[in-house]
């Protein structure tokens, strides 16, 4: 048994609690108990627990990634030489294609590593992960999952499938996530799923949805992929198939209440109406798409349809908290509305993620209450203006960044105490990434 003390704990439960000196009982992997400090301590003094002191900072849910790309990592520092870029379609020929193409599965798995110690030190401890690696797809899945095990992150992982490299590799990639997804069914810790991959549809052939479609026949999850990220994936799907991007996937069946819907920045009220309909998820990702110039999305329109519109990074950070920032800056600027932002930032990322995720582990996350897993950071914030539930997200939002966070507990373990991982030599992984990052930028 573990008790957490003496923090100001935001619950984030169904009445946004805000517990002044507040404690979390975690008994295994759940939270047993959420009260005030001192009536707990009384109450459990004759139970073998260890205690952990706050020390008067804040205590919250640990944070949710709905989209992220941990093969890109290595990219960080990375010159392409490319000359000027013209569009996104350039972008992902010669920069994102140039690497996953040279990606090794050792590769593969320091990139996890120091993505995960990332998203970690960051207060992140559930990722929904899309990877991509052409030359080195079988067994990626597991050596990313793997890493994800020996750090105790929570994931969900899939293969992006595509027709750009060839029926070989469009076989293997399906095989990818259709044996990933059951290798993860098997395990039943609740700590790894799976989910089928695809790229986008503009690397989507007709044929290449029906085989998808096919190997998905009996199994329970969704569809993880791009949705009109770019202009060039509309035009596409209108010239070649004569229909929008949504209805050209509602009508292979791919969208659905387990499906994730990425980015969404080019679609219209009829297709709305679709994803709503068919209770698809969308995840927008807005510094991803500020980096590659495709535009805006139009968040309120979606949250006002009550579409489940949650919050990811697309592999451009591992720190959720600023890309809430963003979200909540972008907004306004964009639309020229100072009331823009604010609220639906709030409702995608302490909200909405958590419902994305309730798709797909049995115990609730990102919330502080009896029964929900034990998920959950301490981060060194002390606020100087008061904070209670009708305001706190202002402080979460303005006053807390993913370095902020000083501890954190996943599943019921610390795996992150005083800013330092606690299962591995951070140091030497990080000596070793730099050494295999060298080696694969001159194989680029």
């Amino acid at each position: 048994m573990i008790l957490i003390g003496n923090g100001r704990v935001i619950t984030n439960d169904e009445n946004e609690r805000i517990i002044e000196n507040g404690c979390i009982v975690i008994e295994g992997n759940t939270i047993k108990e959420v009260g005030d400090t001192s009536l707990i301590k009384c109450k459990y003094e004759d139970n073998e627990h260890e205690y952990i002191d706050a020390e008067g900072k804040i205590i919250m849910p640990g944070m949710i990634n709905t989209h992220h790309h941990i093969y890109s990592e290595f990219a960080r520092g990375l010159d392409f030489k490319n000359e000027k870029l013209q569009s996104f379609t350039d972008i992902l020929k010669n920069v994102w294609w140039k690497l996953d193409k040279k990606l090794t599965l050792e590769d593969l798995r320091y990139s996890a590593y120091t993505a995960f110690i990332e998203c970690i030190k960051n207060g992140v401890t559930t990722v929904f992960d899309h990877n991509s690696s052409p030359m080195s797809i079988s067994g990626s899945l597991p050596t990313i999952s793997n890493v994800a095990d020996e750090l105790g992150i929570r994931g969900c992982y899939c293969y992006e499938v595509s027709d750009r490299d060839g029926n070989r590799v469009l076989d293997l990639a399906i095989k990818e996530n259709i044996d990933f997804i059951k290798y993860a069914e098997k395990k039943q810790d609740d700590m790894t799923k799976g989910m089928f991959g695809m790229h986008a549809a503009f690397t989507l052939s007709d044929g290449t949805l029906n085989k998808c479609v096919k190997a998905m026949e009996g199994i329970d999850t969704g569809y993880h992929i791009h949705v009109a990220e770019g202009k060039e994936d509309l035009e596409n799907s209108l010239k070649l198939y004569k229909k929008r991007i949504v209805k050209r996937l509602d009508d292979f069946g791919i969208l659905g209440e387990k499906t994730i819907a990425a980015h969404c920045l080019y679609i219209d009220d009829e297709e709305l109406d679709i994803l709503k309909d068919t209770k698809t998820m969308v995840v927008n990702n807005p510094e991803s798409n500020m980096a590659n110039g495709v535009g805006v999305a139009a968040i309120k329109s979606m949250l006002d349809k009550e579409i489940v519109l949650g919050i990811g990074t697309d592999g451009y950070t591992s720190d959720i908290f600023e890309s809430m920032k963003v979200e909540n800056l972008i907004n306004k600027y964009h639309f020229g509305d100072y009331n823009s932002g604010f609220m639906e930032t709030k409702q995608m990322a302490l909200k909405n993620n958590i419902k994305i995720a309730s798709r797909f582990f049995e115990k609730p996350l990102g919330v502080l209450k009896k029964g929900a897993y034990a998920d959950l950071i301490i981060v060194d914030y002390k606020p100087f203006t008061p904070m209670n539930k009708n305001n706190y997200f202002g402080h979460v939002l303005f006053g807390i960044s993913g370095k902020s966070v000083d501890t954190t507990i996943i599943n019921g373990k610390v795996v992150m105490k005083d800013r330092k991982i606690v299962s591995i030599d951070e140091e030497k992984i990080c000596r070793e990434s730099i050494n295999i990052a060298e080696k694969l930028w001159k194989r680029i």
